[in-house]
């Protein structure tokens, strides 16, 4: 048990650094006068690659930014408690590939903010959950669901000042790493029970059956039983 929590804790240790950095981001970015922005994913501009990897880390406004703080803390949080060998793949998968996305197929603007990654969390908590079927896999997913189930409706367009491209493109990012790491982690073993052990007790005598007395006493009660 404190080794769960151990665990629970690093992860929301982590998730709340990854937050601190872009709230950092943010305040350089406002007390240096930096505009940012140029550094988001521009489509088909080969100095808009580089926002394949920078385009997460900058936000267009607090509000933006206020947006996505929660979602990556408590979904970022899930993830790397409830996946710790596939969490890392699975994040790099999702950022590479909402970012790649949005370069190859998005509008010809810059795309900005982190909510590419919290929709491609999101879907692998979500597919990770379907794919698995054991009771932390389904727990995490019903927990994420019921936080953030409209991520499932925000991956088409809707306000053309969002970039629903990188909604898309994160949540094929993480069905991709679903897919791939389904199996990376293991299931949580199953917890027994007193009437578990009587049952398993029970199945086991009933193979051994009467194997344990003396061949005299098998063929005694035998004769008993099958009179001949």
């Amino acid at each position: 048990m404190r080794k769960e929590n151990s665990t629970l804790h690093n992860a929301i240790v982590l998730s709340g650094l990854f937050v601190g950095l872009l709230w950092l981001v943010k305040l350089c970015e406002l007390g240096f006068g930096w505009h940012l922005g140029i550094y988001g994913v521009r489509p088909h501009s080969i100095s808009g690659l580089i926002g394949i990897f920078t385009a997460p880390l900058i936000h267009g406004s607090f509000e933006h930014l206020l947006a996505n703080t929660l979602p990556i803390l408590l979904l970022g949080s899930i993830l790397l408690y409830g996946y710790p060998r596939s969490r890392w793949w699975a994040l790099s998968i999702i950022w590479v590939s909402a970012g790649f996305g949005v370069w190859a197929f998005g509008r010809e603007n810059y795309h900005i903010g982190a909510s590419g990654l919290t929709h491609g969390i999101f879907f692998f908590l979500f597919i990770s959950g379907i794919l698995r079927r054991d009771k932390r896999s389904i727990g995490l997913l019903m927990i994420a669901f019921f936080m953030y189930g409209t991520m499932l409706l925000t991956i088409f367009p809707r306000d053309p000042g969002i970039s629903f491209e990188s909604h898309f493109f994160g949540a094929v990012g993480g069905i991709i790493a679903a897919l791939l790491f389904r199996y990376r982690d293991p299931k949580p073993a199953k917890k027994l029970y007193s009437w578990d052990l009587e049952s398993v007790e029970d199945a086991d005598n009933d193979i051994i059956g009467d194997s344990w007395k003396p061949k005299g006493q098998r063929d005694l009660e035998s004769d008993e039983v099958n009179p001949r």
